[in-house]
């Protein structure tokens, strides 16, 4: 693409990223911001990471950052990525590079000055884009085309590109959903079903990493049926899949302007019974505060609830796991989330405003008993729905004590 088509992008903005630029841009070398920023900024989406490939050898970039003052970090030294810190903003510059030798895992890389060979390495074409200072794009392998289809597609040969990194499967699907439309690309589909047996070689970590990204995308629902389709989620969960219930929760996000999250997505997806949720920290590596909520999720949820249910519930399993419960109750058509969700929005629980030494002062001694007591006081205010007056407090007392 010939002209400035990205001359007055935000990211170009970014302070920091116009100094770092003219550092490398000279003595004959030369840097270009690739991948992300410019896939976004031509599809007028958000830009997060701005990252910069450059002709100069990591150790070039390291030495003209800190006489600069610049702190540089080497990040990823092995595969030429040196992070140079500017301000209060990073930015991760890396060598142009070819992969040499792969296991299907990592690759052993080669530096080069070849933008060209540089760009055949990666995976898509819509992540090979580059743009210059100038902000003139750079498309040597059919980027623009094909984000213009709103397609992603494997730079040269499918099968060839996910040897090189089977998680480059789980790229395609997660890139799909984000930014694809229409069908998946039919030969990356098609190398993908011959080649998902190298997908049992990856770490969990990095299944994942690429999974709960794929799980919150904007058109995960329907990628996630082509994947069960291709028979590619039982593996990976180690377990049943249900896309239906999956878009179905979905759904109802988009109805009660909820944002996408990914535990609760992957409960809907993959979490029947409690334990799933052990069987799922373990495939995927889970920590185990996410292995605690998705177990909380298999906890069924009453059917409906008017606004006094609706604050027993939040009160008992907190705003988030309220919200979760009451969207996943109406993906399984068992009732409207909308109560459970503005009594969560809006309501604050309260603390039970008697202890222990307001049930000593009514003479009970210190102990199980006392405990016990204090359980059935809290089980009696809750149900009369957390009265704070003084008058309906001691009423509460008295019917939970007995006298």
């Amino acid at each position: 693409m010939s002209g400035r088509p990205l001359a007055g992008a935000d990211f170009w903005g970014r302070a920091g990223l116009a100094e770092l630029l003219a550092l490398l841009n000279r003595d004959g070398e030369e840097a270009r911001v690739v991948g992300g920023a410019v896939r976004n900024t031509l599809l007028g989406l958000p830009v997060t990471d701005v990252d910069v490939a450059t002709t100069a050898l990591p150790e070039v970039v390291t030495a003209r950052a800190r006489a600069a003052g610049l702190k540089a970090v080497p990040t990823g030294i092995a595969h030429g990525t040196v992070t140079v810190v500017v301000g209060h903003h990073d930015f991760e510059v890396t060598t142009l590079r070819e992969d040499t030798e792969t296991d299907g895992r990592r690759a052993v890389v080669r530096f080069g000055r070849s933008w060209a060979h540089d760009a055949a390495r990666r995976d898509f074409t819509i992540n090979a884009l580059y743009a210059t200072p100038a902000g003139e794009v750079v498309d040597l392998v059919g980027g623009l085309a094909d984000l213009a289809r709103r397609q992603v597609r494997f730079i040269g040969d499918a099968q060839a590109r996910i040897r090189e990194d089977y998680l480059r499967i789980l790229r395609l699907f997660r890139f799909h959903a984000f930014y694809g439309e229409g069908p998946l690309d039919a030969a990356a589909l098609g190398a993908v079903i011959r080649l998902r047996a190298g997908l049992l070689g990856l770490s969990r970590e990095r299944v994942r990493a690429e999974l709960l990204k794929l799980l919150v995308a904007p058109r995960a629902g329907p990628t996630l049926a082509t994947m069960s389709d291709a028979g590619l989620l039982q593996p990976l969960l180690a377990g049943i899949a249900d896309p239906a219930l999956f878009a179905r929760l979905a759904a109802a996000e988009a109805r009660h302007g909820v944002a996408p999250d990914a535990v609760r997505r992957l409960a809907a997806l993959a979490l029947r019974v409690p334990d799933d949720a052990e069987r799922l920290r373990e495939k995927l590596r889970l920590s185990n505060a996410e292995a605690r909520r998705l177990a909380d999720l298999a906890v069924p949820v009453c059917d409906g609830a008017d606004e006094a249910a609706a604050r027993r519930l939040v009160y008992a399993a907190g705003a988030e796991a309220a919200v979760d419960r009451a969207l996943l109750a109406e993906a399984r058509g068992r009732a409207d989330a909308s109560v459970v969700l503005a009594t969560a929005r809006a309501w604050t629980a309260p603390k039970l405003p008697v202890g222990a030494a307001e049930l000593m002062a009514r003479g009970l001694k210190p102990g199980p008993a006392l405990g016990a007591a204090l359980a059935r006081v809290e089980a009696a205010w809750v149900a009369a729905d957390f009265p704070l007056e003084p008058r309906a407090l001691d009423a509460v007392m008295t019917r939970a004590l007995g006298g």
